[in-house]
């Protein structure tokens, strides 16, 4: 019989992508989303993609009874994947109660209804933001750095978030968990049916260049040239959200039919760091579209370099992230071009 697993947050930018490859490894997929940070439409998209359309549920997962109609309704699931989290660094600084009830009231309901359900692992989406500042020996970052102390709001439910499932499951909790420590997610699908779809500015870097490049937005900033990195701007971890998803696949896999320890972590990336400028002039390369960028002073908060060893993912879930990044990029200019045939942006 298929497993049935349940992807909270399934219409947001990572949670449509997993949903996509789980339904292609034979997945029933369940949805809940409130659609705070995205569109129902995109349940459209997922069904031209695989041809299944995954059942879809509009609840708040802070509400503790809406939550578990949703498991009364679908006794079949076995496993959850967990994205649904606000996630502006920003806005968690200005609306940090927002942050901790959003990110953390909505776990504790999933992690309390599992046993009660027979629900046996949940996918936890955490971030390298966990990581901090990594010192120069922890560069490549491994799962065994050091914890920092969170930069914001929302890093800090990560870390919590980490902190509650570790204490669950080590209170002797019947459950398994992988949490993923994801580092940056740009791109789309190819199909250009689903890709990221910020509200408002962007505060991720390459729906800004598209939007720049397209034109909705005047001028690209790349805040800071002034790092101690090769060509002073910030260096980070970019992975396509195609191979996150199918990462999301093989740590569901591992958690639902191998034995294996009841908590695992992993760090989920490409394993090479690229500047920001790098990346920009990547995006120029791969669709031979010029963006208008200058430089702007630091931006508070902002990591000056990190990017992950990745061999424990690559050993143990056997998956790897090896699209090229010029196929990620060209993908993103896809979906964006995509968005304004459509008249969305």
């Amino acid at each position: 019989m298929k497993q049935t697993i349940l992807v909270t947050g399934g219409t947001g930018f990572i949670g449509s992508h997993t949903t996509v490859e789980l339904q292609q490894a034979g997945y029933d997929v369940v949805i809940v989303d409130n659609l705070s940070n995205s569109k129902i439409e995109v349940v459209d998209g997922i069904e031209k993609i695989t041809g299944i359309r995954p059942a879809f549920e509009q609840v708040d997962l802070r509400d503790f009874d809406a939550t578990e109609a949703v498991f009364k309704k679908y006794p079949q699931i076995t496993g959850i994947i967990h994205f649904a989290a606000s996630k502006a660094v920003g806005e968690s600084v200005e609306k940090p109660l927002l942050y901790y009830r959003n990110n953390i009231v909505s776990l504790i309901n999933l992690l309390e209804l599992m046993p009660k359900y027979d629900v046996k692992g949940i996918i936890f989406s955490s971030s390298c933001t966990v990581y901090g500042q990594p010192t120069a020996e922890n560069l490549p970052v491994t799962e065994q750095a050091p914890i920092q102390k969170a930069l914001s709001p929302y890093g800090n439910t990560k870390q919590i978030n980490e902190e509650i499932i570790y204490d669950y499951i080590h209170s002797g909790a019947p459950i398994k968990s992988i949490v993923l420590r994801y580092f940056n997610p740009i791109g789309a699908h190819p199909s250009a049916l689903i890709g990221e779809l910020p509200n408002g500015v962007p505060m991720n870097l390459i729906p800004f260049v598209t939007q720049t490049a397209i034109g909705i937005r005047g001028q690209l900033k790349i805040f800071g040239n002034d790092y101690n990195t090769p060509d002073g701007t910030c260096i980070r971890d970019y992975i396509y959200v195609v191979d996150l998803a199918k990462a999301h696949v093989a740590a569901m896999k591992r958690v639902l039919d191998q034995e294996t320890e009841p908590i695992e972590y992993f760090n989920i990336g490409t394993g090479k760091g690229l500047s920001t400028l790098e990346v920009v002039e990547g995006f120029e390369k791969a669709t031979g579209v010029k963006v208008n960028w200058a430089y702007a002073p630091r931006r508070e908060g902002d990591i000056e370099k990190v990017w992950g060893n990745v061999d424990k993912a690559n050993k143990e879930l056997g998956w790897k992230a090896d699209t090229p990044l010029e196929d990620v990029l060209a993908s993103a200019w896809k979906w964006q071009l995509k968005l304004r045939e459509d008249g969305i942006m």
